[in-house]
This record gives C-alpha cells, sequence and structure tokens, in this order.
C-alpha cells in the first residue's frame, strides 16, 4: 500500500498550491525573551501554525497542508513538530524562530497520526501516537529526531489500547503516559467510531528507552464509553485528563480524571450546574505555572473550567465561545483561545475572588478580539 503521509515535494506542492510564498515566515524579532506560545489555525482560508507571544502578536508562521491539531515542543533546541488533526497524514517539524526549512516527517503505511507526539530530553527521539489501522491498535511512532536523524521513523512500540490521543513525558524523563481513547477509528470512515459497545480506555506508562509497558491503568466497568483524550502534569507529577463521554447525551459522568501511578484514577466532577454545561467534552488540559492550577476547556460548553490541583475542588468557571486552547501564563493564570479567533487571559486575581460556579467572564481580558478570517484549533501550547 502506498504512503499516506506527506513527502517534501509534494509538501512544497500544496503550499504552492496554496499560495505561500515561503516555507517559514518569520514576523519579527524575539522580544527580549519573551515567552512565546504555538498554535495551530486556519487564517483567511489556509492552514498554518502560529508562533505567537502572550500580545498575541506573531513572530513566526508555518504554513500546514492541512488542518493541524497540536504540538511536540523541544525548546531548549528551539524546534518543534505539528501534527495534522485526526486522521492526520502529516507532521512537519520547524525551527521556533525560522532559521531552517520546515522539513515534512515520513509517515509509515497504514499509520496515521493522532495529533500529539513528544520529544525525549535530550532531543534524540520524538514518540507521536499513531493508528495501525489495519490492525486495529495503538502505537507510538519513534523518529530520529538527532541532528543527523533527519526525522527518519526508526520503529515504534504498542501503547497497549486503542486510540491513543495524547502523550507526555513525566518527570522522570524517560517515562511516556499515553492517554488511550479506546475509539476505534479507520481513515476509510473519517472519525467514525466503529466499538462503541467494546471501548476500553486507558492510561498507559510506556519506558521510553525500551518501549516496555510499565502500568496501565483502566476505568471502572461502568464508564466503558468515557473516553481518556487531554493531558497535563500538575506540581506534584500527578497526570490529569479531560475526557468525553460517548454514551447517551443525558448522563453526566465526570470528566476530569487524576492519576498517580500505583493507584486506581480518580474522578471529579465539580457542581452539577457546571458539569452539564460541559456537556459531555473537554477539549483540552493545562496546569498553570505552579502546576497548582488545572484548567480544562469545553469548547462545545462554550466554557473553561478551573481545579484546584490538590484537592480536586471546582475553584470557578469562564464563558469563552468556542474556546478550547489553554496554556500557563507566565505571570500566573492562563491565555485560553478560540474557535472564533479570540485569545483571552485569566489571571490569577480571578482565582482569588469569589467566583464560584458564576458561569460569566469575571476575571478574564480579551487580548485578541474574535475575527471572522481567524480560527484557532483545539490546542495552544507555551514553549
Amino acid at each position: 500500500m502506498h504512503s499516506m503521509g506527506i513527502d517534501r515535494r509534494r509538501f512544497l506542492a500544496l503550499l504552492l498550491a496554496a499560495g505561500g510564498t515561503s516555507l517559514a515566515t518569520p514576523i519579527r524579532a524575539r522580544d527580549g525573551g519573551a515567552p512565546l506560545y504555538l498554535a495551530a489555525r486556519k487564517r483567511e482560508g489556509r492552514y498554518e501554525a502560529a508562533v505567537f507571544d502572550a500580545s498575541g502578536a506573531d513572530h513566526q508562521v508555518v504554513p500546514l497542508p492541512d488542518r493541524g491539531h497540536s504540538f511536540a515542543i523541544d525548546a531548549r533546541r528551539g524546534r518543534a513538530v505539528a501534527f495534522g488533526r485526526q486522521p492526520g497524514f502529516f507532521a512537519i517539524a520547524f525551527d521556533l524562530h525560522g532559521r531552517d526549512e520546515p522539513r515534512a516527517l515520513e509517515l509509515a503505511d497504514e499509520r496515521h497520526f493522532f495529533g500529539h507526539g513528544v520529544y525525549t530530553p535530550d532531543g534524540k527521539l520524538l514518540f507521536a501516537t499513531e493508528n495501525d489501522y489495519e490492525a486495529g491498535r495503538g502505537v507510538l511512532g519513534i523518529y530520529d529526531a538527532s541532528d543527523a536523524g533527519g526525522y527518519k521513523r526508526v520503529g515504534e512500540c504498542p501503547t497497549g489500547g486503542i486510540g491513543p490521543h495524547e502523550v507526555v513525558l513525566m518527570p522522570d524523563g524517560r517515562t511516556l503516559c499515553v492517554a488511550n481513547g479506546g475509539i476505534l477509528t479507520h481513515p476509510d470512515y473519517g472519525k467514525l467510531e466503529l466499538n462503541l459497545d467494546t471501548m476500553r480506555p486507558s492510561l498507559a506508562y510506556v519506558d521510553a528507552r525500551s518501549g516496555r509497558l510499565l502500568e496501565q491503568v483502566f476505568l471502572p466497568q461502568e464508564l466503558y464509553r468515557l473516553s481518556l483524550r487531554h493531558m497535563a502534569l500538575d506540581a506534584s507529577g500527578a497526570v490529569w485528563v479531560g475526557c468525553q463521554y460517548m454514551g447517551p447525551a443525558g448522563d453526566r459522568p465526570a470528566l476530569v480524571a487524576r492519576h498517580r501511578r500505583g493507584e486506581a484514577i480518580r474522578l471529579f466532577s465539580g457542581p452539577p450546574e457546571v458539569l452539564r454545561d460541559m456537556r459531555n467534552y473537554v477539549g483540552s488540559v493545562a496546569a498553570d505555572a505552579s502546576g497548582r492550577i488545572i484548567a480544562t476547556s469545553s469548547p462545545v460548553g462554550g466554557c473553561v473550567v478551573f481545579w484546584d490541583a490538590g484537592t480536586g475542588g471546582f475553584l470557578r468557571r469562564v464563558a469563552l465561545d468556542d474556546g478550547c486552547g489553554v496554556a500557563p501564563a507566565v505571570s500566573g493564570g492562563f491565555l485560553l483561545s478560540s474557535g472564533l479567533g479570540a485569545i483571552a487571559g485569566v489571571g490569577l486575581e480571578a482565582f482569588e475572588s469569589n467566583g464560584g460556579s458564576a458561569a460569566g467572564a469575571a476575571g478574564m481580558r480579551f487580548i485578541l478580539p474574535e475575527e471572522g478570517g481567524r480560527s484557532w484549533d483545539n490546542h495552544m501550547r507555551k514553549v
């Protein structure tokens, strides 16, 4: 079978067809070491990855051949990989400061990306969540990200489940945690779920050096349709997970989970009205700079919900139409992005006030307004 990946020649042709005049366009010099952020977006009909600062000003724009999702980031070496949205058939490696041409990764036959990946701390390897769709199993594709490696795919290891979505590197620098969403898909059927009656979501801990499965934890059987999707680490090294419920719309399972190795997964519901408004869908998860506050977004519910990482307690909610991207702000709090083109900030003062379950925008300020020609995709990442 011919690979459905995207090679360099096809990548260049797609960019030219889209009217791209350069592979990566540095917009402005980095200002005094100001923190940078990454997000995929659609702007004036074109897909791209944007490197921007906390004021929303672009520093670099990298054209993408199709809709992007999330990124693997190697901040120490100033580089990243943008992954296509599931079922993704491209991944583009690029320099965060526009010093080199972007490079398209070669995707193996009968595989597609799920939109997420992570570098090892030494920068020598890149792991990407992938679908072995003919065999109906999840794998981590392994790529040589060394200076001479050229992002060549050098192997893969199983994730112990179906539909691996996000992968994060644990604080020990060698253990990978994978959220196996449990949903079987095949690119011939797009994102159609093929196994809703037999889902088995799990978290899997994998040794990055050997590919060995170190630990795997499953949800209780009655929650077999609660797909584990996106993750973030808190200050203690615990994994926080955002879920999507694939069962009846009237059900109200908890959508936010925390896991510490050696324990069972613990679920947090928050107030009933907040859980209701999340509409069985969490689209992105992030911890603040201190690791003590967790943000979970629900674009279908038009809200972002914040949690105390220590207790699992609900802190507050803010309303943001089609809001999904969440990333830590350097000064505390979070940046948020929306599919309607907005970027907003939520400062620490929002958590010091008695916000309770108020659904309004108290404590949130808009950095970029909604804009018809700009649509941010699901994830925003701090470099």
